[in-house]
């Protein structure tokens, strides 16, 4: 399916923010999901170019999806809350130009890869105590969620993303917070309340940092009586479906994630 990708501006927090706005050419009759996509790098680095070779794309090419991505300040730029607060700036713009875009206001999702996983899980938590906008599904992919160590985050030495780099992030994003005074919306494994959180998706290598971290926030999530599902890949580390598209297992992941984002285009839906 063709695409057509537009730069777009807001202001959002008080500073001018760029986000894609990545729609097909032919919009689906009756109106298209609308994808909030948030790009990873430990919330220390990354930009929203990002979205380009992201999961979001098939979404878009495949399966007639709007998806909007937001380039997020950065911990160098703003520690917490800054990144959640322009987040959500483009998740109300993205309900608010619903219309505008071809988008369907009962199907707004939102998605991610690492640090974009976990402001993934942190917007769904900060939109439903706000209640402004209601989100139909999350997909935050081998999410960055606990700023404490794990058993899979400590003494981490896999390619890609390990326990060094993990501190170094959260060093950055958390800033001047001590460990007691962390909220839920910077840490989104600290929530101890998951009732009404959007149905879920998440994949996860086992050997990376996030492994349990994703594994307890599924589980959580479905203790709570929320619909989710995670899909564990055996040896792969971080992010190995972006770097390494490639291989057989990165194949395989890509199919059963599509094939889970069919099934919530049917069967998932807000009441925005």
């Amino acid at each position: 399916m063709r695409y057509r990708a537009e730069k777009h501006h807001l202001t959002a927090d008080g500073h001018r923010m760029k986000l894609y706005v990545l729609r097909p050419t032919l919009l689906l009759p009756g109106g298209a999901p609308g994808v909030l996509w948030i790009h990873g790098g430990g919330y220390v680095i990354g930009m929203s170019e990002m979205v380009f070779f992201s999961r979001a794309m098939d979404l878009v090419k495949s399966y007639g999806a709007v998806v909007v991505a937001p380039e997020y300040r950065l911990a160098g730029q703003a520690p917490y809350p800054a990144a959640l607060h322009d987040c959500y700036e483009a998740l109300l713009y993205l309900l608010r130009h619903a219309e505008e875009l071809g988008v369907r206001r009962d199907q707004i999702m939102v998605g991610g890869e690492s640090a974009g996983g976990g402001l993934t899980a942190a917007l769904c938590m900060y939109a439903r105590d706000r209640n402004e906008v209601r989100i139909a599904y999350q997909m935050p992919l081998y999410p960055m969620l606990d700023s404490r160590d794990t058993p899979s985050s400590a003494h981490n030495h896999a390619p890609v993303w390990n326990t060094r780099r993990n501190h170094w992030g959260w060093r950055h994003y958390l800033k001047d917070l001590s460990s007691s005074e962390v909220p839920y919306y910077a840490s989104p494994a600290r929530c101890t309340d998951y009732s009404g959180l959007p149905p879920a998706y998440s994949f996860v290598g086992d050997i990376e940092p996030f492994y349990c971290e994703t594994l307890a926030y599924i589980e959580n999530l479905k203790a709570a009586g929320v619909e989710a599902a995670v899909d564990i890949y055996p040896g792969c580390f971080h992010a190995f479906d972006m770097l390494r598209p490639d291989l057989p297992v990165s194949k395989q992941a890509i199919r059963a994630f599509n094939a889970r984002f069919e099934y919530a285009m049917t069967h998932y839906f807000s009441d925005n």
